[in-house]
């Protein structure tokens, strides 16, 4: 049988589509298929012509059809200026399509090159974008950003540090081009079929899920006012002590990571106590909430580990928008379906408790150490609530009172926001039970159009 014009058959025995220098053809990945668009050649940039519009339509709709990965390779600086509006409309109908497949099967997205103007968009719209040292990434044009802000030399201007660290476009930075597919195949390896698709079998792992952490009795210092780094925490808890962190450097006042725990993916998300004392901001709401959609989006059970003392406070925090984006974490738990784990490490404050997927925001299985402090808030910022006028002795004497009565992982357990209260060293074993229990939860949801997200 002939391959239709403009294609030809690969080894793999499919069809790759070739456009000048835009390619679409399928690719590997650890022994897992994925269909890819590459737009440029790698490293050599040129721009997004109409053609390149209807070759990633195209490859998301053989995605979709065969049920594999998208990867869309970018290096494109700006729309094709002599295609006209058809260019415009190419990209427009991409847009659409990698719109369309997301939470149907993944999307990644790989800048190779120097992707601006308008292309930057569909990086965007990937569940996850990956860098390489040598790609540019931003939207405005150079010749904008000189005119706007009189800097001279645009040698930083989208580079991967301020693409992943401070805007958090992409979430993962490599030093090679060589590098990517080394990435490419372990996020593949992470993220499951589609749901309703087949069944991802468990990774093979020679960790036993019942392993005891004793570490963890040891890990949280003796002063609840000294950092420690929760990766010590998540690292002993997860098979072999593996994690593929997402966007480590953007936000790291919380981890967001995949793992797997008895061979089964799960996506973690964790307080980094490192980081303004672990305490949320408009950054670390976003950064959590995408993550927290992204697992439930392709069915990765959720494991949350809290420490915090709550949002961060400050007069530009509430000018950013702090109400807003801290909703987006509320709501991306509340409306989460698949298993939920949390465990209450150390302080658990206030609004950031509760979006942190509390018992009330529909956690199905919530265990604390005996360290929790579940509260409203600190218990020296409570007893000067209450304390008003209060002498310097007294102050203390409530603050002991308050830490006593309300600061007890016990007292939570008594009102139900804690299924049980449980030892350091059991946190793997309980977590891997846990989620062998809720491996087959199925959890409706009214109909709807769709959800008004907190954007």
């Amino acid at each position: 049988m002939r391959a239709p014009a403009g294609e030809r058959p690969t080894s793999a025995g499919r069809s790759a589509v070739s456009l000048g220098c835009s390619r679409l053809h399928t690719a590997s990945y650890a022994g897992r298929p994925a269909v890819v668009a590459q737009i440029g050649p790698a490293g050599i940039t040129r721009t997004f012509g109409a053609a390149d519009g209807d070759l990633v339509s195209e490859a998301a709709r053989r995605a979709a059809a065969a049920g594999v990965p998208l990867v869309i390779s970018l290096s494109c600086r700006g729309l094709h200026v002599g295609d006209g509006l058809a260019s415009c409309d190419g990209l427009g109908r991409a847009a659409r399509a990698v719109s369309a497949l997301t939470g149907v099967v993944p999307v990644l997205a790989v800048v190779s090159g120097r992707v601006s103007s308008e292309v930057a968009l569909l990086v965007g719209l990937a569940d996850i974008a990956i860098m390489t040292a040598d790609a540019r990434l931003h939207l405005s044009s150079a010749v904008d950003v000189r005119r706007t802000s009189g800097i001279g030399t645009l040698d930083w201007f989208g580079d991967p540090h301020s693409v992943t660290a401070r805007a958090g476009v992409a979430q993962i930075a490599v030093p090679s081009h060589r590098a990517v597919h080394d990435v490419l195949s372990e996020l593949l390896g992470m993220l499951p079929d589609p749901v309703g698709v087949s069944d991802h079998p468990p990774h093979p792992v020679s960790d036993p899920p019942d392993r005891p952490c004793p570490d963890l009795n040891a890990v949280l210092p003796d002063d609840p006012a000294v950092p420690y780094d929760v990766r010590r925490v998540v690292d002993a808890v997860v098979d072999d002590r593996h994690l593929l962190e997402i966007s480590p450097d953007f936000a790291p006042n919380v981890v967001c990571a995949f793992a797997r725990v008895a061979g089964r993916t799960v996506g973690v998300v964790a307080n980094q106590p490192q980081v303004l004392a672990g305490t949320l901001d408009v950054h670390a709401s976003c950064k959590a909430a995408r993550f927290v959609e992204l697992c439930d989006r392709y069915g990765i059970p959720l494991v949350t580990f809290v420490d915090t003392p709550g949002f961060l406070p400050g007069r530009d925090q509430e000018w950013r928008g702090m109400i807003r984006h801290g909703s987006k974490l509320a709501f991306a738990y509340a409306r989460t379906t698949v298993p939920r784990v949390c465990v209450i490490l150390r302080k658990a404050y206030g609004g950031a408790y509760i979006v942190m997927d509390s018992k009330p925001m529909g956690s199905d299985l919530t265990f604390a150490w005996p360290t929790a402090e579940i509260a409203v808030m600190g218990p020296e910022g409570a007893a000067r609530i209450v304390g008003r006028g209060a002498s310097p002795e007294e102050l203390a004497e409530l603050t002991e009172r308050y830490r006593h009565e309300h600061l007890n992982s016990w007292r939570a357990a008594e009102r139900g926001l804690v299924d049980d209260v449980i030892e350091p060293s059991d946190t793997r074993r309980k977590i891997a039970a846990a989620l062998r229990i809720l491996e087959d939860k199925v959890q409706e949801q009214r109909p709807r159009r769709h959800d008004n997200h907190p954007l």
